[in-house]
């Protein structure tokens, strides 16, 4: 297989081992009803910080967890004044640190910085994603080749699932040198070779067809919280005779909209196509109930996920808009130029979707306007699904930009109803080491205790903490962790301090800052001890 040389390459091939490990720090949760202090935990994060650190936050909680990652990096146009700044330990690298990227004949190590930035990236990527995962990449013409051949490199040649070509603007410029752009790329690798979640279009009935006939006897329908899409505003329409003299649509109960949806159970009679246990059985199936208009008459969408492959083609024949349109819609939501060329949101639900179950989870971590959360939002809205986003943005506008996007798609814009939802906010807080080798006792020891629990087992701590086994981390493979740790004191494991084991296992292997016992003690009673904090991982 054909490798990818470049300068610096050697030096971060490994350069993700040796970012420091920093922990989250909470801001802030969003509901539809605004901030609050508390964490909503819905599983939806946006996190501020440089993004090869903050993919490592991850790692203890969502090693192996990430179902789908969309990522839309750097093309290297020259344009984006980006800034490499990660801090390797090289002469050749450091010479690079805080210099903006320029453009070919200005810059002539600009692929060379591309790639130094990436490839960390995508290793700890890799790490991240779930067995039956798969990474989507969006890239144009100045990196495609780069970005190829060292994804051959990271993910395997082998799990390279296709390049889909994306028509991404229907008025490209028009220079005289050079042909018209209006592609761009986005390659696909899966974590494995044998990814059986590959679906394939998710494939929607074009037009809405009716859910009653005027030949139908009348008849009254329960429709659940929740389970009727309406597209108009929040309100309440009091239960009485719609639609009209010859067609009534008689509504039963009050219906309270809110969020795009029914918030409460709601009766209807009419002339329906189904009986009740028909209408239940088709929203299990995912078929989407639908109001439009404040006569109240309901209609159905079915959907369902197509086995054939999807096209090589993305472009509106497939209901994919093109970059103006996205800029539109992101100028509809701050009534403002906000940002260039953003993705529009049907892109993203388009290849979401050829992977995705609707209780994903889905990984930008070059979030930029915050498209991926608008697109999980809306497959969400459109069948019922609790799929999960996590964005990661390090430019200053991840509060401005990205996550008021976010809160604006939850509540509605412009003439758009809300989605509905919830996010967590974090920045990116203090390494867990301090540059001394030392543990930062700055940070709260359930982060700690974490973190070292995770090296051990690859796994988060399941076990609730409690004051009988508070030294406890948890069991795994008949094997008991413990972090005897104080504060404010060094701790010795000897005879006296053993009493904190209270649950017998066939292994025990103990963190503290000293030991007294011996070696044939500890081989007796299958007693590992490590110590603070030499002995803790790096990973």
């Amino acid at each position: 297989m054909p490798t990818l040389h470049w300068i610096g390459k050697e030096k971060i091939v490994n350069h993700h081992q040796d970012v420091p490990f920093r922990v989250l720090e909470h801001q802030y949760g969003f509901t539809g009803n605004g901030k609050q202090k508390e964490e909503t935990n819905s599983g939806n994060l946006i996190i501020h910080g440089d993004n090869l650190e903050a993919i490592k936050a991850l790692l203890p909680k969502y090693e192996g967890k990430i179902d789908v990652i969309c990522i839309d990096p750097p093309y290297n146009t020259g344009n984006e004044n980006w800034v490499y700044n990660d801090n390797v330990n090289h002469p050749k690298i450091k010479k690079w640190l805080g210099q903006v990227v320029g453009r070919e004949s200005e810059d002539l190590s600009r692929h060379d910085k591309w790639l130094c930035m990436m490839y960390p990236r995508l290793k700890l990527l890799h790490k991240l994603l779930s067995d039956d995962g798969a990474i989507f990449i969006s890239i144009d013409d100045n990196e495609q080749a780069n970005l190829k051949l060292t994804c051959d490199e990271i993910f395997g040649s082998k799990q390279f699932i296709g390049q889909w070509n994306w028509y991404k603007s229907a008025t490209p410029p028009n220079l005289s040198h050079k042909i018209k752009k209006n592609i761009e790329y986005i390659l696909c690798y899966s974590k494995t070779a044998n990814n059986n979640r590959f679906y394939g279009i998710q494939k929607v009935s074009k037009s809405d067809d009716p859910l009653t006939k005027p030949q139908n006897t009348f008849k009254e329908l329960l429709f659940k919280k929740g389970t009727i899409k309406i597209n108009l505003e929040n309100q309440t329409f009091q239960k009485g005779i719609y639609g009209t003299a010859k067609f009534p649509n008689e509504l039963m109960d009050d219906l309270i909209i809110e969020n795009g949806t029914n918030k409460n159970n709601v009766r209807f009679k009419n002339r329906f196509i189904w009986v009740q246990d028909k209408l239940n059985e088709e929203i299990s199936k995912k078929t989407i109930i639908k109001i439009s208009s404040k006569s109240l008459v309901l209609a159905y969408k079915k959907q369902e996920y197509s086995k054939e492959a999807p096209p090589n083609l993305i472009d509106f024949s497939v209901g994919v808009d093109t970059t103006e349109n996205a800029g539109r819609i992101l100028n509809e939501i701050f009534k403002e130029k906000k940002f260039d060329f953003p993705k529009p949101p049907s892109l993203l639900e388009y290849i979401i979707s050829f992977l995705s179950k609707n209780n994903s989870t889905i990984l930008d971590s070059f979030s930029g306007s915050g498209t991926t959360a608008h697109a999980v939002l809306n497959l969400n809205k459109e069948d019922g699904g609790n799929r999960k986003f996590i964005l990661i943005e390090m430019e200053d506008y991840a509060e401005t930009i990205t996550a008021e996007r976010v809160k604006r798609v939850i509540n509605g814009f412009g003439e758009k109803a809300g989605t509905g939802g919830s996010f967590d906010y974090y920045e990116l807080g203090k390494p867990l080491f301090k540059k001394n080798g030392y543990l930062n006792e700055a940070l709260e020891e359930n982060e700690i205790r974490n973190y070292i629990y995770y090296t051990e087992t690859k796994l988060p701590i399941s076990k609730v903490r409690d004051s009988k086994n508070w030294y406890l981390l948890d069991n795994f493979n008949e094997t008991s962790y413990y972090f005897y740790y104080e504060k404010d004191k060094l701790t010795t494991l000897d005879l006296e301090s053993l009493s904190i084991v209270k649950i017998k296992a066939e292994q025990y292997i103990i963190y503290a800052d000293n030991c007294l016992l011996d070696k044939e003690y500890l081989q007796k009673y299958n007693i590992i001890f490590k110590k603070i904090p030499r002995d803790i991982k790096r990973f």
